[in-house]
């Protein structure tokens, strides 16, 4: 099994301190979940590097009550250096830790070209893309009651379809290997009417490219108490052909390889035994079991 998703530390801390050995834990930890592989996947919001390259761009939408937040989340996360995190990654990897180099590169609507360039200097192994936010609304920070409210102000159909949107044009921009949690929009439960409308429209966009989809377990913490993808949504990129990861979205190492079993049990039983793997962003299928 692969575990595909891991942070080097929790939401909660502002700066990190990094460790080689908090890395070899959670080696260790998903070793006991049958986990082989593991993929470091810190957040790209997290470091300077990248808040340089795309700007302060909620700037450009003032006048949502999000904007703000979205000012303050910022001033908060991106404080770490890029630089730093990859040389950590790397010596994990020198010293036989069985790690990929990777990153989960955030959607910057129009930007994801000059954030390409910037990670093309570095040796990853791997990048998941993910939409967290449509403008300034921050849709998945559940304990936010500001990014909360819009649920109730929003249209939720219109919801679905600008994260179906912005999904393509990441998937389109080939900037990412895999997506992560790629219906991430049902976090907080609210569905639209015609909810098979838009797996089908983000399913293509992933077929179009032929970019490998993220099975993870972090939906059963959440609300919606349910996998990425939704188990509709995960049949038509079965049938689509599309290849997978897994991944537990770990913030720390508790959580690393959390229901692994349950994410193989789910693959194998429709008909997927091979799970993707990268090197030097360079696709392998591997066993789904070691």
């Amino acid at each position: 099994m692969l575990d595909y998703h891991l942070h080097l530390w929790p939401h909660s801390e502002s700066s990190v301190s990094y460790q080689l050995d908090q890395i070899a834990r959670y080696c260790e930890v998903a070793a006991t979940h049958g986990v082989t592989e593991l993929a470091l996947t810190e957040h790209a919001h997290r470091f300077r590097d990248v808040r340089a390259t795309v700007g302060d761009f909620w700037t450009k939408s003032g006048h949502e009550p999000t904007s703000s937040v979205m000012a303050s989340y910022f001033d908060f996360h991106a404080r770490n250096s890029l630089e730093a995190y990859v040389t950590l990654a790397q010596q994990a990897k020198d010293a036989g830790l069985p790690v990929k180099i990777g990153l989960e590169v955030d959607y910057y609507r129009g930007q994801m070209d000059d954030v390409s360039a910037l990670l093309a200097q570095y040796p990853f192994d791997v990048l998941i893309g993910s939409v967290h936010w449509l403008g300034t609304w921050q849709f998945d920070d559940i304990d936010n009651p500001v990014q909360m409210e819009q649920y109730r102000l929003r249209d939720i159909d219109d919801a679905w379809r600008d994260y179906s949107e912005a999904l393509a044009e990441l998937a389109s921009s080939r900037s990412v290997d895999v997506l992560a949690h790629p219906d991430l929009i049902k976090v907080a439960g609210f569905r639209p009417e015609f909810l098979e409308d838009y797996w089908d429209a983000m399913a293509d966009a992933a077929q179009g490219v032929d970019i490998s989809m993220e099975c993870s377990s972090a939906g059963w913490k959440k609300p919606v108490a349910e996998q990425y993808p939704a188990v509709g949504f995960l049949d038509r990129l079965v049938a689509r052909g599309l290849t997978f990861t897994t991944a537990s979205d770990a913030h720390g190492e508790g959580r690393v390889g959390e229901r692994a079993h349950d994410l193989a049990l789910l693959l194998e039983e429709r008909g997927v035994h091979q799970l993707a793997s990268y090197t030097g962003r360079q696709r392998q299928l591997v066993s789904l079991r070691s």
